[in-house]
């Protein structure tokens, strides 16, 4: 299907980016400047902000409690942003609705961004988190069943890498992997995947925004090559948690997220690729109000009670 009216009127209205090289503390300005005030917000049982105490360290966390219960699944989510943008705030919507739709405890993570923290600063935060929410089970009230990570784009590549660092270290608490649209593989060349042409130009985010995007991650130490920075490069998958991958139509990074399903399946992981018709990327960010896209979170809470 074309791309969604609802999203090309949107694309249409945008203004042109400015001139010259991003600019990190004036595009998380402008990004915070768009977030609703809480009145207007998805409302919960209990939304607080906390520290969790980990090995890397002391890093922020909005805990969201969809419900009074005696017990919870878990679930710990990190933001996109292409590793520099995005916070708790710019993402709390949709940390909201995934409480809301899959009835889970969602820990969304704060972690460390570029270029003020080198990699592996910020991959290091949400490990530890997913290691301090297990360890912290009882003041979670964890029902020491669902511990689910989830992450949308650059989120998606730290919850790809977090369910591998994980099993390297003889972690198995990981009960699931969620990933919209991610970054899995940040060799950059155009000719690499097929949508990385096909969806060039015209759907928001743009092939030739990827490296400059993405160049505040990889000048900071982060190596294309290495799996903890681009997991489709990890040569064995098997082991890993079954995973839930949720692509868009018209988005550049499609064909990686995709790829990166049919790995898994081969490495004999249980996975489902989700491509949403008339989507480019970003989607679960910046159009869950779209009920079609709103669906992603309904696939989610499907996904981790193991309905086909």
């Amino acid at each position: 299907m074309p791309l969604h009216p609802d999203i090309a009127k949107a694309l249409a209205a945008m203004p042109a980016p400015p001139p010259g090289p991003l600019d990190p503390v004036a595009m998380r300005a402008a990004e915070e400047a768009h977030v609703p005030p809480v009145a207007e917000r998805l409302p919960l049982h209990a939304v607080e902000d906390a520290t969790a105490r980990t090995a890397a360290g002391e890093v922020p966390v909005r805990i969201y409690t969809p419900a009074d219960a005696a017990a919870y699944g878990l679930l710990v989510y990190f933001h996109g942003g292409a590793f520099f943008l995005g916070s708790l705030e710019t993402h709390d919507h949709v940390a909201r609705s995934l409480a809301k739709e899959t009835g889970l405890r969602v820990i969304s993570v704060g972690y460390r961004r570029a270029p003020e923290h080198a990699f592996p600063a910020g991959l290091q935060d949400c490990y530890g988190v997913v290691r301090w929410a297990a360890e912290q089970g009882g003041s979670l009230a964890w029902d020491g069943t669902t511990l689910a990570v989830a992450g949308d784009s650059s989120g998606g590549t730290f919850a790809a890498a977090v369910a591998a660092m994980a099993y390297d270290d003889g972690f198995d608490r990981i009960s699931h992997q969620v990933m919209y649209y991610p970054s899995l593989d940040l060799d950059l060349d155009v000719d690499r995947y097929p949508s990385l042409r096909e969806n060039a130009v015209g759907y928001g985010l743009e092939t030739a925004g990827l490296k400059p995007f993405n160049a505040f991650y990889l000048g900071s130490g982060a190596d294309p090559a290495d799996p903890l920075v681009s997991p489709i490069k990890r040569a064995d998958l098997a082991g890993l948690p079954p995973a839930l991958i949720v692509t868009g139509e018209y988005d550049p990074m499609r064909d990686e997220g995709e790829l990166y399903g049919r790995r898994l399946e081969e490495a004999g992981v249980a996975a489902r690729v989700s491509r949403y018709p008339g989507a480019g990327h970003g989607f679960v960010q910046h159009f869950s109000w779209i009920p079609d896209y709103h669906r992603a979170f309904e696939e989610t809470a499907a996904f981790l009670r193991g309905a086909s």
